[in-house]
């Protein structure tokens, strides 16, 4: 009697302990899935962040090029008036 209920327990252990397993393991997918997608905003509200800056200096570059363009042809039209 005693060698069929100890294989009998150890199986119904193993079955409970899987299932507890399992739990487990969607408990933690979860969990990390929930991490992945904050990292994944974070670093897209840091990429909108970096692309909106540059934007900026390459506005303010092109308008301080125009500006010396301008300078320039001012420049070439007063040395013809000149001449």
């Amino acid at each position: 009697m005693k060698n069929i209920l100890l294989p009998l327990v150890i199986a119904i252990l193993f079955v409970s302990c899987k299932e507890d397993t399992k739990e487990k393991v969607i408990v933690a997918s979860q969990a990390v899935g929930a991490e992945v997608k904050e990292s994944i905003d974070t670093v897209k509200v840091e990429a909108e962040k970096a692309i909106d800056t540059t934007k900026i200096k390459a506005k303010e570059l092109i308008i301080k090029s125009a500006e010396k363009v301008e300078e320039g042809v001012r420049k070439v039209k007063e040395k013809a008036a000149k001449n």
